[in-house]
């Protein structure tokens, strides 16, 4: 008699949520950075993004031995925050081992920064967090959209050129890089890597 081997429990120490808009009209629009840097990673650790809970689609891994959740909230944009927070309660994960990964206006195009912690600064996905959670003490990685010349919301809900788009990829391939450091190595080491 063979019993079917169960898989082992991971042990999760972070959430990684990525921000964005569900639906195929957002698919890589300049606000659905947040998603493309979750598939990245999903894609890499080989985490299937499959459980559908929590208002949320994630999958459970781990990156270099750390165990993960990897999230995108299906909330929309503006009330992430009722997503995240009970993902984070229901594998009992303080607000400081839950990074954020967000567009940024004020920053250019492909550029990447890592915040410890921080205001909204005007993103309404970060007012739900910070609103939601009842702290704004998470780490944030930011990825640069620029301001562009359309209003905000055509901005923000407009496709890249294929100029941005490449330095996207390589924004995206860079917070992907500081992401694994930030799991692994700690939150000092990850803003070495993203912020030079």
């Amino acid at each position: 008699m063979f019993r079917k081997q169960s898989k082992p429990v991971v042990q999760v120490e972070w959430v990684v949520v990525g921000l964005g808009n569900p639906g195929p009209e957002y698919t890589r629009t300049r606000h659905n950075v947040g998603f493309d840097l979750i598939d990245e990673l999903a894609d890499r650790h080989g985490i299937k993004l499959g459980t559908a809970q929590h208002k949320a689609r994630f999958g459970v891994g781990t990156i270099g031995g750390v165990g993960v959740v990897l999230a995108k909230p299906m909330t929309y944009m503006n009330l992430s925050g009722q997503s995240v927070a009970p993902l984070a309660k229901a594998y009992g994960i303080k607000p400081e081992k839950i990074v954020v990964i967000a567009d940024d206006l004020d920053l250019e195009v492909g550029r990447t920064r890592l915040k410890p912690k921080g205001g909204a600064g005007g993103h309404n996905g970060h007012k739900s967090l910070i609103h939601s959670l009842g702290t704004q003490e998470y780490p944030r990685l930011k990825i640069g959209i620029g301001k562009g010349d359309d209003e905000t919301i055509d901005h923000v809900l407009g496709k890249f050129t294929a100029e941005e788009r490449v330095e996207i990829q390589k924004a995206i391939r860079k917070g992907a890089d500081g992401i694994e450091v930030l799991v692994q190595d700690g939150l000092e080491a990850a803003l070495n890597k993203v912020n030079v």
